[in-house]
């Protein structure tokens, strides 16, 4: 109803102002009772939103080069990385740059050492020497 005046007073310019929670909460109980016999109430207080927090729990270095490593082959249908490639990843709400040719040669290096449960996320992403053999 903006643009709507009578005697030079744009009505629908007052009307919203009334709407307002500071400027309702200003009237007096008379004044806010004739504005809700005419229909006009405030809107409903609006609840902030609460953004979604990232997480504070530490990723593991081991997370964060899977987490890459998968988001290459997503990307490039392949599992040949360089040795000097970096892969931005984002894990946990957080961007991490992973070193991925070096963290692959790493844990190539360190299967023997790494849990039924790491070399099984390896080689369910394709890594061939990640499977028992």
């Amino acid at each position: 109803m903006p643009g709507f005046t009578v005697h030079g007073m744009d009505v629908g310019k007052w009307l919203a102002r009334q709407r307002k929670p500071e400027v309702w909460q200003a009237l007096t109980g008379g004044q806010r009772e004739r504005l809700e016999q005419l229909g006009i109430t405030p809107p409903a207080p609006v609840q902030p939103e609460v953004p979604a927090q990232p997480s504070t729990a530490p990723v593991s270095a081991f997370e964060r080069g899977v987490a890459a490593l998968a988001q290459y082959k997503a990307r490039t249908g392949s599992l040949v990385v360089s040795r000097g490639h970096v892969e931005g990843v984002k894990v946990g709400g957080r961007e991490y740059p992973v070193k991925l040719g070096v963290w692959i040669m790493n844990q190539k290096g360190r299967r023997a050492k790494l849990t039924t449960d790491k070399l099984s996320v390896l080689a369910a992403l394709g890594l061939e020497w990640a499977r028992k053999g």
